[in-house]
């Protein structure tokens, strides 16, 4: 039997947990909120499958579309073990209590999205996250029941217990005993999504920050394809975030437009056809911002009845949130941050370069290439749960003493605790989103590029001296320089990305380069930051 730690419980962290659990293994799941607070049950639009390969639909269709979206850098043997699987994940979260929407036939119902050459998201309304989060949560608790799965919550990632490049487990640290200490595990797995506090607003969680991955790439994990960074087309400005209006409106036959002397422009179906509304998610971001004008989305004729039973959440949304009845009204809608395609560098096992650490879900750079396919998301969370744990399974490490560096990470705590300065940290996070969202928008240049490396190093300068804030969590006081570090692995990423693919737009590099048709990996050793090219499926660490 081995012992699993599992860093974050959204569905990714849910579907390894379970799948270890299912084999005998002891998981301790660990997350500072439960999973019902976690980014995936913002998941709206629905998980991509190929129930009827008989159909004119076909797995192999699937796949290509997949290669094609993601601008045919990510690996083919993964994309095809994705895609090949989605059958059976989806008739697997339906055993387990997921609820789908149904056509008039009965069978799960399917709308189109982005990119697709045929409609294959399988749906619930547009909660889709929730009704799998539910369904997910249901069976760990089961399992819990049996003391397979231990859960932690309110409890944070301090550090890897790392040595000679072999991961032992984790510090955790409590917010309640103020304290940090060493959990030892057999295998360790990364689950805690994208980094949308480096850019502060966007449709996801803050609570995805970034700082694991930064942390662990401070230790010797590799990152790759932090460039990558999609823009979801429709979303609607509020006080506190972006929130996201799902391509399912799209879907359903929404249609984009600007007024231009009093009369409607539908600029994506002059540009694309009659389905230029559902193109890839970079490409009408795009199309958006060299409009340089005010966006809506219509999706009014499709009359109040339709609206209500297929998009029921968006109607929501936009009258609670805008005031705007979407029956009757056109929503004015900006592109927003809202998928990160890069994280830790894994092969096809999800094995990081670090021995015994793994990586899941968002965190993850494996299936998306340049640009990930709306209802692929879903699909690659639950599949890398999955192959995780059939990996990890059976694994037996003997873990050293890790006491004296307890000691010391507690003590820095404490001094830390004591410090006073005129930099108050969330002031500094104010200013990196500002930076971040200056130099890394839809379309990106050197010099904005240069000028955001450079502020993050003076960001980096002063990280050890900011005033801890009493009335922050201490997470948040003691994050900070893996966030910053992270953030700059991310615009050096996107400097030395010499071309325009996918979502990585460069005004000075408008065109595709063959030299370039291949993921950027950084890693750092000691301050340094090193970048290099190579094939997806050919990633070993």
């Amino acid at each position: 039997m081995s012992r699993v730690l599992i860093i974050g419980s959204g569905i990714s962290g849910l579907t390894c947990a379970i799948e270890c659990a299912s084999r005998g293994n002891h998981v301790i799941l660990v997350s500072p909120f439960p999973s019902e607070r976690s980014q995936s049950v913002l998941a709206a639009g629905g998980i991509n499958a190929v129930m009827n390969p008989d159909g004119e639909d076909s797995i192999k269709q699937h796949i290509e579309d997949t290669l094609k979206g993601g601008c045919y850098i990510a690996g083919e043997k993964a994309v095809t073990g994705l895609c090949t699987s989605a059958p059976e994940i989806v008739s697997w979260l339906e055993s387990l209590g997921t609820v789908f929407s149904r056509d008039n036939d009965g069978k799960i119902a399917t709308r189109a999205f982005g990119g697709q050459s045929f409609p294959r998201t399988h749906f619930s309304g547009t909660a889709t996250g929730k009704q799998i989060v539910t369904a997910l949560v249901m069976e760990a608790r089961r399992l819990e029941g049996f003391g397979f799965i231990e859960r932690r919550f309110w409890t944070d990632f301090y550090s890897g217990l790392i040595r000679d490049g072999v991961c032992y487990g984790a510090m955790l640290y409590s917010e309640a005993t103020r304290n940090v200490e060493a959990v030892t595990a057999d295998a360790v797995v990364i689950a805690t999504g994208g980094q949308n506090a480096l850019f502060g607003k966007t449709t996801g969680s803050t609570q995805c920050d970034g700082y694991v991955a930064g942390k662990l790439f401070m230790q010797g994990a590799e990152l790759k394809n932090l460039e990558f960074i999609q823009y979801h087309p429709t979303t609607i400005v509020t006080e506190q975030k972006k929130m996201l209006v799902s391509e399912a409106a799209r879907g359903e036959g929404g249609r984009l437009f600007y007024e231009e002397d009093g009369k409607r422009v539908y600029f994506m179906e002059d540009k694309f056809g009659p389905k230029g509304n559902l193109m890839p998610r970079d490409i009408v971001s795009r199309c958006i911002h060299e409009t340089g004008r005010q966006v809506y989305l219509d999706v009014s004729f499709l009359g109040k009845d339709k609206i209500r039973k297929r998009i029921p959440e968006i109607y929501d949304l936009c009258l609670k949130y805008k005031g705007l009845d979407i029956t009757k009204t056109p929503v004015p809608v900006v592109p927003s941050v809202h998928f990160f395609m890069g994280g830790f560098a894994v092969d096809l096992h999800h094995r990081t370069n670090i021995k015994n650490l793994y990586a899941i879900g968002e965190c993850a750079s494996m299936y998306h290439g340049a640009n990930r396919l709306g209802g692929n998301s879903l699909l690659a969370a639950i599949y890398s749960g999955k192959t995780a744990a059939c990996d990890l399974c059976g694994r037996k490490t003997d873990a050293p003493d890790f006491s004296s560096e307890v000691k010391t990470e507690n003590e820095k705590l404490e001094q830390k605790r004591k410090s006073e300065s005129r930099f108050p940290v969330m002031y500094v996070r104010g200013l990196l989103a500002d930076t971040v969202n200056s130099s890394l928008g839809i379309v990106r240049e050197k010099g904005e590029l240069e000028n955001g490396i450079s502020s993050v190093d003076y960001y980096l300068s002063i990280a050890d001296k900011i005033n801890y804030d009493r009335s922050e969590l201490e997470y948040f006081n003691y994050s900070l320089e893996g966030i910053l570090t992270l953030a700059k692995a991310v615009l050096i990423s996107a400097s030395a990305r010499q071309e325009s693919r996918g979502a990585h737009i460069r005004s000075d590099f408008d065109d595709q380069s063959e030299e370039y048709r291949a993921a950027t990996v950084i890693s750092y050793d000691g301050g340094a930051f090193r970048t290099r090219l190579t094939g997806e499926d050919d990633y070993e660490g």
